[in-house]
């Protein structure tokens, strides 16, 4: 009897064993993907620079983060706060910081930020200010139109010299309506027939030999 619970319990080893690998297996897993934290982080991190890795990131980007991100707002958080959190979390010789120190800097901040609030629950708060986010790309300044600009544009209603230097599309005439052009065809300024004297006596001639 005693053989066989000894050779029972012994049976039971192998299987708890393969229920730990399991569960190790699948927390590797978990750990190995990017936070919404960390893809932010490195979104930012890479932003105007070719060469970066995202693994570290410049004071410029972090200040930037922090713009679009709106960690600061002005009140609580300025951007010397920010500077001078950055200043302090990274190396003396380093002019970059790594996801772990950036987490640093944003528990500094989160205190700042959300004051009232538990350290834990600040530091949640600033996290959903940036998971997800990434740079603003500043677009093309979009103009306004205004009755003054376009009457001021309107070449159709330009008098004088300033008429004489764009033709009737509205397009500019370059030099020719810049400068005076001085005219070696032989006629009189203004003349409309310029250019049709040779194709006259041409046609005068073979009337003439046809008679």
């Amino acid at each position: 009897m005693k053989y066989m619970i000894t050779m029972a319990d012994k049976s039971t080893k192998p299987a708890k064993r393969l229920s730990t690998d399991s569960t190790n297996s699948h927390e590797g897993a978990t750990a190995g993907e990017i936070s919404a934290l960390e893809e932010a982080f490195r979104k930012f991190a890479v932003h105007g620079d070719t060469r970066a890795t995202g693994k570290e990131m410049h004071g410029k980007n972090w200040s930037k983060l922090c713009k679009d991100c709106h960690v600061i707002d002005g009140k609580n958080v300025t951007t010397t706060d920010v500077d001078i959190v950055f200043s302090k979390i990274k190396g003396k010789s380093l002019r970059t910081i790594t996801f772990d120190q950036f987490k640093e800097a944003l528990q500094e901040l989160a205190k700042k930020r959300f004051k009232g609030k538990s350290e834990e629950e600040a530091l949640q708060e600033m996290y959903k200010l940036i998971e997800g986010k990434g740079p603003v790309i500043s677009g093309v300044t979009k103009t306004v139109s205004s009755p003054t600009v376009s009457r001021l544009t309107d070449t159709s209603k330009f008098t004088g010299s300033h008429k004489e230097r764009f033709d009737a599309s509205g397009k500019g005439k370059g030099r020719a309506g810049r400068e005076d052009l001085v005219d070696n065809s032989g006629y009189v300024s203004g003349y409309k027939h310029a250019g049709t004297y040779d194709h006259k006596v041409q046609g005068n001639n073979s009337r003439v030999e046809f008679k």
